[in-house]
């Protein structure tokens, strides 16, 4: 799941949830914007409703409402006290699955690909988008288990964005990230971000990618609860 957006005065919003949650999976993955302003005082309200979950291996990657007090730091410290994996390029195998993470940032979908091209300020936006696929690249390459899981909050296919307003697509991912899936052969990405975008798409070699952002996936299935139960096999790739 991503998007929880979590403040700090959401005591118990998904304590409920997290219960039901820690019963049916073997891990959990919390795709970015786990905090509404990035605080500190949001991630302690959020780890409190957490603590069913956490007796189990836990997966994070920040999204960008996540930087957005210039807390990050703090709240990777916190997060990471707690027990909880924070992957920003990092790999970790777990129960011979994979999983590799970056936050990912934007930068628009295939042909409409920003270029580092004129003003600094845009060569730094492009920097950083071809920085966290680099990044992403190199953590999927650490991995040698049969199926590999890209964790993001930003998207990596134009798919899953669709339903939001065409003129910030290239503010809600970018095809950077779908080639570093690709290119290390991860049967399955995972990201957030897009409130009002897809459920589901495939990368150009045929990876699923799960948009799991809370608002999609209360709006797809109405009669479901807010999160998306993904069954992995151990022993034989997906594809």
């Amino acid at each position: 799941m991503a998007d929880l957006h979590y403040t700090k005065d959401a005591k118990g919003t998904a304590a409920e949830l997290f219960h039901e949650i820690a019963e049916k999976a073997d891990v959990c993955v919390l795709c970015g914007d786990l905090t509404d302003y990035g605080l500190p005082e949001e991630g302690e309200v959020l780890l409190a409703d957490l603590k069913p979950v956490l007796a189990k291996p836990c997966l994070a990657v920040l999204g960008n409402h996540d930087f957005e007090s210039d807390a990050a730091d703090k709240l990777t410290e916190l997060f990471l006290r707690s027990g909880i994996h924070l992957l920003n390029g990092e790999a970790i195998e777990i129960n011979g699955v994979g999983f590799a993470g970056v936050p990912g940032f934007g930068g628009g979908f295939g042909k409409s690909t920003l270029n580092a091209w004129g003003e600094k300020v845009i060569k730094e936006f492009v920097r950083e988008a071809v920085d966290q696929s680099l990044r992403l690249e190199r953590a999927l390459a650490r991995l040698k288990t049969p199926n590999k899981i890209a964790v993001l909050h930003y998207a990596p296919i134009r798919a899953t964005v669709m339903g939001e307003n065409p003129e910030i697509f290239p503010f809600l991912g970018t095809t950077r990230l779908e080639e570093a899936i690709d290119r290390y052969d991860a049967c399955i990405a995972l990201h957030g971000h897009a409130h009002n975008g897809q459920l589901h798409g495939k990368t150009m070699r045929g990876a699923d990618v799960y948009n799991v952002a809370i608002p999609v996936l209360r709006r797809e299935n109405t009669n479901a609860r807010p999160y998306r139960l993904l069954e992995i096999p151990v022993t034989q790739p997906l594809r």
